[in-house]
């Protein structure tokens, strides 16, 4: 397997977790002087760690929707004081480098839902009352229940 493609392991995980935790109670708090970050409201969705736990990868989306950009720009500036509160808070060999991206994986979420409620596909898909039965979001599991 090429080892770009390796799952994370337990330890990536647990310490990405750690960091999205620490990341968005600073956020929370309003302890960003930055005034692209400042009296916004910010979710970090998730934080992505190397193998070697030295660099991680942050996504934020700006709650509500909106512009990213300027977020971006503001995290980016304040990444100093953001690794000194991670090196504070968290017990670490070396606190990693920080880069921020834009969460895309909610938009991408909105895409395909709908694109599975255009007529064509619930067409394809048995029409509106399978449709319906098939993919209901109060459903468990959203799976076919056997009938």
């Amino acid at each position: 397997m090429p080892k770009g493609n390796k799952p994370p392991t337990q330890r990536q995980l647990r310490v990405g977790e750690e960091l999205r935790h620490v990341l968005s109670t600073i956020i929370e708090r309003g302890e960003i002087r930055d005034p692209d970050v400042q009296g916004r409201a910010i979710t970090v969705t998730e934080v992505r760690i190397s193998p070697d736990l030295k660099n991680a990868t942050v996504f934020v989306v700006p709650l509500g929707g909106g512009e990213v950009a300027g977020i971006l720009a503001g995290l980016k500036r304040a990444r100093p004081f953001l690794r000194h509160e991670i090196a504070r808070m968290v017990d670490l060999r070396a606190v990693p480098n920080l880069s921020f991206e834009p969460d895309v994986s909610f938009d991408e979420a909105s895409k395909i839902d709908a694109l599975l409620r255009l007529p064509q596909v619930r067409r394809d898909l048995g029409g509106d009352a399978e449709f319906e039965r098939r993919f209901d979001p109060d459903s468990i599991d959203g799976e076919d229940d056997g009938e």
